[in-house]
């Protein structure tokens, strides 16, 4: 993750922006503008970490944010964290994620920005994780969907990652994905897949999406670079693994269609390479983090 990137820096401006971080009028009316303070951020539940490369871009951001509101300067931070905690690590209950060292008003303004997105993203993770040791001993992959939050995929998408977890499609521009309304509306199955397998720009590999065995067939005479078997019991998985292999040995296969952590490794054991779930970015639930700050001696 490039978290200094324009469109990163975009999405934590406005989260800045948002909460009027930079007007703090509890802060300004209570705590002196030149106390420095430290902020312990720690877990209060084991979870997966992602998100701590955002920590020092929030504070920067917000250093110029201040300024621009006219605040005095508030000196120089530093984010300190052990060594064995990065992006991806497991943590335990009680563990401390990260150690900010900054003006106590900046600390306070950000605070709560920062844990919003490193919850969030600490959750993604830690569900991805779950999935990924569903899977374990099996070649299956866990990939992510596009339902994410609107604005904030390429986070989302990165917190997979940290589980474990493989990107699908970032974007529309990012591969072809014929799906049942594509079908419904570009004349069936066959017409759709010929249509995108003549024109596709820069040779895109083309995925189909099949529910039925009808549409399995044609799939599979159309001759995709992949197919995903949608809302299919892993029993109609098994089978359908079966005759693509038969047909296609090296076409890749994924599964979809409201994968659970009950059911995937029943798909992941049909055979498939990949199995897509939508809960790891739609349904994670956000870690309990907090932020314990203490003025420094003086």
């Amino acid at each position: 993750m490039d978290w200094k990137s324009k469109r990163i820096r975009t999405i934590l401006e406005g989260a800045l922006i948002e909460d009027k971080a930079a007007f703090d009028v509890t802060t300004a009316l209570t705590i002196n503008p030149r106390l420095r303070a430290t902020g312990t951020i720690i877990a209060k539940e084991p979870c997966v970490v992602a998100g701590l490369g955002a920590i020092p871009v929030f504070l920067e951001l917000f250093t110029a944010l201040a300024e621009k509101a006219g605040h005095r300067p508030l000196g120089r931070f530093e984010v300190i964290h052990h060594p064995e905690i990065f992006d991806g690590v497991r943590v335990k209950k009680g563990a401390t994620i990260a150690v900010i060292r900054y003006n106590a008003s900046a600390l306070l303004s950000t605070e709560r920005v920062i844990l919003n997105l490193m919850q969030r993203m600490s959750g993604i993770a830690t569900l991805t994780q779950e999935f990924v040791k569903a899977v374990a001993g099996t070649k299956t992959k866990v990939l992510d969907t596009r339902k994410t939050i609107p604005g904030l995929r390429a986070l989302d998408k990165y917190a997979v990652c940290c589980g474990g977890g493989v990107n699908h499609r970032l974007d529309l521009q990012d591969g072809i994905l014929i799906k049942n309304n594509h079908i419904s509306l570009g004349g069936g199955l066959p017409a759709a897949l010929a249509a995108a397998l003549k024109n596709r720009p820069h040779n895109q590999p083309v995925q189909v999406e099949v529910r039925s065995q009808q549409e399995l067939d044609e799939a599979i005479a159309g001759g995709p670079d992949s197919i995903l078997l949608d809302n299919m019991t892993p029993a109609a998985t098994k089978k359908a693994v079966k005759q693509i292999r038969a047909a296609l040995p090296n076409l890749p296969i994924e599964s979809s269609g409201n994968m659970s952590l009950a059911t995937v490794r029943d798909y992941a054991m049909a055979g498939v390479d990949f199995v897509s779930v939508g809960a790891l970015t739609h349904s994670a639930v956000a870690v309990d983090l907090s932020m314990k700050i203490a003025a420094d001696a003086s």
